[in-house]
């Protein structure tokens, strides 16, 4: 077993960046764990095929919670391998389902009428793009303390950015795949953007915890991968 990172890079707003999604890889299965934004999956797809793997080797695809830059293409993905499960925690699966309307989008909707001037189109423009996200059903919901993938990785409930965002950890491998509830900034982990945490405590008592599994290595999904 191991963890692979994918850095996919992309232009937004002029400016250079870079996510990285985990691949998982069990003997000759592989789980993905977050899609990036929409229109994703040909960059997603390229760093796989790079890795050496073929696509038909995906089982599982993992999301971490619903923002658009986790789940944009989660909805290509299923279905263009449809065989894949996808996996989530039971709070989440309402929103990514579309039973249930985003926490982001109401929290966005409600911070709009207060935005700057300036700022205003933008707001508009990140409202569509969470409204365009289309729903897909979660086949495997998960809680805190669940182990998946063979009893190899558990589940960690890290609320806080979210209400149902999960975290990842792998004993044997002595690493943690973070999501956003941690990112890699000035070479150690941080809350991932504080000003849109749902509940800024439970984002810092999340970071805590996944800290204290005292774990080698930590991959983030902005920001990248950290051996400590």
């Amino acid at each position: 077993m191991e963890i692979i990172e994918l850095p996919i890079e992309f232009e937004f707003n002029g400016e250079k960046n870079v996510i990285y999604p985990s691949l998982i890889r069990m003997e000759n299965e592989l789980t993905l764990v977050d899609t990036g934004y929409a229109n994703f999956l040909p960059l997603i797809e390229k760093e796989i095929l790079k890795n050496g793997y073929v696509m038909k080797q995906l089982k599982n695809i993992i999301i971490t919670h619903y923002d658009d830059d986790h789940i944009g293409s989660l909805y290509d993905f299923k279905e263009n391998y449809p065989w894949t499960q996808v996996i989530a925690s039971e709070t989440e699966a309402k929103y990514i389902s579309g039973e249930a309307k985003s926490e982001r989008l109401v929290q966005a909707e409600e911070m709009q009428e207060d935005l700057p001037k300036e700022e205003q189109e933008f707001g508009k423009w990140f409202i569509q793009q969470l409204k365009n996200l289309k729903p897909v059903a979660i086949d495997e919901k998960v809680q805190d303390g669940d182990m998946i993938l063979n009893n190899q990785c558990q589940v960690i409930a890290t609320p806080g950015h979210t209400s149902g965002h999960i975290s990842l950890f792998f004993p044997n491998l002595e690493s943690v795949i973070t999501g956003d509830a941690a990112v890699l900034e000035n070479h150690g982990l941080a809350i991932a953007n504080p000003h849109f945490c749902l509940n800024l405590e439970k984002a810092e008592q999340s970071l805590n915890r996944i800290k204290q599994l005292n774990a080698k290595n930590y991959y983030c999904y902005h920001g990248g991968k950290i051996t400590r």
